[in-house]
């Protein structure tokens, strides 16, 4: 006999799932509460028989009566790994928590994880073998942008759909492509804003690993610090991997930029700050301030929090959050990965892609590409650890952003969040 909770709890979910316009219906829309009362054991979801394989798969991915399969693909290996681990987290659990509510159309999500060994040519290899042999619904995966062109190509010539959780550096928009982190003018154009209007700064050293996203990032943040009419006194690129900074950071010291605008991806993140920290580089004293676009909790890690205190961030989502989503999300990545696991803005990024793309799917009431890509633009998430989100018809995210000063214990302290959400828009005109 079920007893009242237990019963109101199955009506919800029942309501949910036909897709009605109920209260109940509202409440399915915010996977975070729903995924926490069913891991408590409030009610038990009650579901109606999911609909006919041939109905919902006409294009033969694997997709049965009770699975469907979906490839997870990020750097497990390799100088990314430090970064990417923690996506790799994010979109189990969130496949975890989606088949514990009953999975996408009545069917549980089985993934195949694969690779990418910080090696762009491996990315394109393992994403043509997920989309070509095993058939796979949907790809969450990549970090550098590196490694979302080479699987571009190979998305687009087999029409594959990756979620793709990297802020990056915009000037790409793909209908293969679902972007769920911030393109450039969300995080960079805002974050030079608030640092010129609230820490007076007027001359910047530009500085970042060798590759598509810091070069390009970085032009876009030259521009609009040259459009304000300040200057930029210096610009460097290292290898990916490197661990040799000290001739950089003797410029810095010798030009005494206001703000080093850092942009260091992945295991060289760790050497960069010691080596910063050892010529005595005082980030608690601002002087120069240091704002980066790529260090998130994860990175920190390994860093070390004594080695970047003080150190600002501009990003979308710090795990310090002090939002009840977040907490929730927040609470359930440590129940399943431990307590002393970290969250980085790009790992809550990645914990949207299977959302999105469960809502997609059902929106469509297919699992066929072309039918999932004209449902997703108008998705959202009400209670996304970040707040409220929502995808454009770009294939980007509405988002705000947030700026954040690293602590000691490896955390941020949220200092500061755009008012509004900012729109998408990968090609700026200015």
């Amino acid at each position: 006999m079920l007893n009242q909770q237990q019963a109101a709890g199955q009506y919800a979910i029942r309501a949910a799932y036909r897709g009605g316009k109920s209260r109940a219906g509202r409440f399915w829309r915010t996977p975070l509460l729903a995924a926490a009362l069913l891991a408590a054991g409030h009610f038990t979801p009650v579901f109606a028989a999911p609909p006919a394989t041939a109905a919902v798969n006409t294009t033969g991915l694997a997709v049965t009566d009770s699975t469907v399969k979906v490839g997870i693909l990020h750097s497990s290996t390799g100088t990314m790994a430090i970064s990417e681990t923690g996506s790799i987290q994010a979109e189990k659990l969130a496949i975890d928590q989606i088949n514990q509510a009953g999975g996408v159309l009545g069917r549980k999500i089985d993934f195949i994880q694969e690779d990418g060994a910080s090696d762009w040519p491996t990315f394109a290899e393992k994403a043509k073998k997920l989309l070509v042999s095993d058939k796979v619904a949907a790809i969450f995966g990549g970090w550098t942008s590196a490694s979302r062109k080479a699987m571009l190509p190979v998305l687009e010539q087999y029409n594959g759909m990756l979620y793709y959780p990297t802020f990056y550096e915009g000037l790409e928009q793909s209908p293969n492509v679902i972007y769920t982190g911030q393109e450039a003018t969300q995080q960079i154009i805002a974050g030079i804003d608030w640092v010129v209007k609230n820490k007076h700064a007027k001359t910047f050293y530009l500085l970042g690993s060798d590759y598509i996203w810091p070069r390009t990032a970085n032009k876009i943040a030259r521009h609009h610090i040259e459009k304000l009419g300040l200057k930029v006194i210096g610009e460097d690129y290292y290898p990916l991997g490197n661990t040799q900074f000290n001739s950089v950071i003797n410029k810095i010291k010798l030009k005494k930029p206001d703000v080093i605008y850092a942009i260091v991806v992945g295991g060289s993140n760790v050497a960069f700050y010691k080596q910063l920290k050892a010529a005595g580089i005082d980030m608690t004293k601002e002087k120069p301030l240091l704002l980066t676009i790529s260090v998130t909790e994860d990175e920190i890690r390994g860093i070390g929090g004594e080695n970047i205190v003080g150190a600002y961030a501009s990003m979308k989502y710090f795990q310090s959050m002090d939002n009840p989503a977040n907490k929730a999300f927040v609470a359930a990545f440590k129940q399943r990965w431990g307590n002393d696991i970290v969250i980085g803005d790009v790992t809550q990024a990645a914990y949207l892609g299977p959302w999105l793309w469960k809502a997609a799917v059902e929106k469509a009431g297919s699992f066929d590409i072309d039918k999932v890509r004209a449902a997703s633009p108008g998705i959202e998430m009400k209670d996304a650890p970040e707040g409220y989100v929502r995808i454009h018809e770009n294939h980007h995210l509405w988002s705000k952003t947030v700026i954040g000063r690293a602590r000691a214990d490896g955390q941020y302290d949220v200092i500061y969040q755009t008012p509004n959400l900012i729109e998408p828009n990968p090609f700026p005109k200015d």
